[in-house]
């Protein structure tokens, strides 16, 4: 039988002139992408944050070109990536033999905080100087992503100002009892006192000094001094309560290990319970399915985000987009009326939109809406024609402060009038309140969606943002936030973002 050959393969030889590691890495792999894209990078201000004094330190540029990458193959985790820089060819090509340890990594992440969103701007200019983006339409949507906030460390709002309204009765009964001078002339009702915790301390301090000048009464004295320990322990538990209030700002919760996620229901329900969980709202504005802005918010609804997102966009690239399609979750007087002044077409929907351009709609005679105005004469006309004249003017605030206006107006006669049990079933005339200024905004973003570049757009936005949304939590299986806070959380999702466009660019240009 012949003897079989194979190749020898000595592990441990010793080689004097290595080869050069990246003769293995295809000339189309992302990983020279990356590479290439990251070398033409204005780093000036990460630059700047380091010392020019004391040891050498990685070089920033090899830094963020390994997380970028891991992030491109879905590795979020610190000690993965030092893994990975010990084992696998791309990553030790691009550190250059380097091997920085996960603290390390986690290190430079959070020294870059501030400065990664500027390298995303750049990033998404790179696109647009390649004819991936225009920059001249955002596609928005938002979507809540959970904490890594302990989901049981709630902290309600309406619990709290319940909670403190009783503590500061207790407190009025205790000053009440404690027949002290002082503690009287500081809890007088008629100067309306608003109890703080620095006003209580202040009594207890007082009441302690007047009770070592008088002469002593064991009993009495007795009893001061456990009012003034009650008097002090409710001032700390009043100072707790200002001081989630002080966290909690506008909203209605925050988590205790979090402070800036809020609880809000996620899409992801896995006990399918309806349980609120601490979270970010996410919004995202895509071209082409490229992430071109992003901003987190503390509130859930859609709604209050989308000025201050929009804000955001001639931030980084100097001009507002010439339109904007979202969803119906963001249509408002306010914010018709910011993107109007802007000078952005509004492919924005509103409530009803969609029920009023289905094909068997029939408008509603009785809603308010529909009665028809007569601008010139300022009245309106109910079904049976009877004019309803202008009686006065409700203003309304919003959330955000914005204040609305709507006109109210009242039937002359509605006694006998054949369709008022269809109409309205309350006694007297019909009074009705009629928003004109949104009324317009409406007919406005009704046409533009209604045309034929309107129903582009609205095509479009459904597989924009909510395309992107799908990869990145199940393709890329981004569904949870990393860190606790929210520049930590913003710092983590603009890495993310980065490296989501690279990923997606590297595909449309290899």
């Amino acid at each position: 039988m012949a003897k079989i050959q194979f190749l020898p393969y000595p592990q441990n030889q010793t080689v004097l002139f290595p080869q050069r590691i990246d003769e293995d890495i295809a000339e189309d792999s992302p990983v020279r992408i990356i590479n290439s894209v990251v070398d033409h990078l204005d780093l000036n201000k990460i630059f700047s944050l380091y010392s020019d004094t004391g040891c050498y330190g990685y070089h920033p540029r090899m830094m963020l070109k390994v997380i970028l990458y891991a992030y491109m193959n879905n590795t979020y985790s610190c000690r993965k990536i030092e893994n990975l820089l010990q084992r696998d060819i791309h990553f030790i090509w691009l550190a250059g033999y380097q091997k920085p340890d996960f603290i390390t990594i986690n290190r430079f992440r959070n020294r870059v905080k501030n400065e990664i969103n500027g390298i995303f701007t750049q990033i998404v200019l790179v696109l647009a100087s390649k004819g991936l983006v225009s920059l001249d339409a955002e596609y928005i949507d938002g979507t809540k992503i959970e904490s890594k906030a302990n989901k049981y460390t709630f902290v309600w709002r309406k619990s709290v100002e319940k909670n403190r309204a009783k503590l500061l009765e207790k407190i009025r009964i205790l000053l009440e009892q404690i027949d002290d001078k002082i503690a009287q002339d500081n809890s007088r009702e008629e100067d309306k006192v608003e109890y703080t915790p620095e006003l209580l301390t202040e009594i207890v301090d007082e009441l302690r000094d007047s009770l070592s000048k008088e002469p002593e009464d064991k009993e009495k004295a007795k009893a001061r001094k456990k009012a003034a320990r009650e008097l002090e322990k409710k001032a700390e538990k009043l100072q707790e309560y200002d001081s989630h209030l002080k966290i909690m700002g506008n909203r209605n919760s925050y988590s205790k290990t979090d402070h800036d996620a809020t609880f809000m229901h996620m899409k992801e329900d896995a006990m399918k319970n309806g349980q609120t969980k601490p979270g970010y709202n996410l919004q995202i504005a895509t071209e082409n399915q490229f992430v071109v802005d992003f901003g987190l918010f503390p509130n859930p609804t859609d709604t209050l985000t989308l000025i201050p997102f929009l804000k955001s966009f001639p931030g980084r690239y100097g001009k507002f987009p010439t339109r904007t399609v979202a969803d119906s979750g963001y249509g408002s007087e306010e914010n018709y009326r910011f993107m109007d002044e802007c000078g952005m077409d509004a492919y924005v929907k509103y409530n009803y939109f969609h029920k009023e351009h289905r094909p068997k709609y029939v408008p509603d005679p009785f809603r308010s809406e529909n009665f028809f105005y007569n601008e010139k004469n300022d009245f309106c006309v109910c079904p049976m024609g009877q004019h309803m004249q202008r009686i006065g003017t409700k203003k309304g605030k919003t959330e955000s402060g914005y204040v609305t206006e709507s006109g109210i107006y009242q039937a002359e006669n509605c006694q006998g009038c054949p369709l008022r049990g269809m109409c309205f079933d309350t006694s007297g005339n019909r009074i009705i309140k009629v928003n004109h200024r949104l009324k317009v905004y409406k007919k406005k973003a009704s046409e533009l969606l209604t045309s034929e570049k309107g129903i582009k757009e609205r095509g479009r936005r459904c597989i924009e943002p909510e395309a992107v949304f799908g990869q990145i939590k199940s393709n890329m299986t981004y569904r949870r936030f990393r860190h606790f806070g929210k520049d930590k959380v913003n710092m983590d999702f603009a890495f993310f973002a980065i490296a989501f466009n690279l990923k997606k660019m590297c595909k449309k240009t290899v």
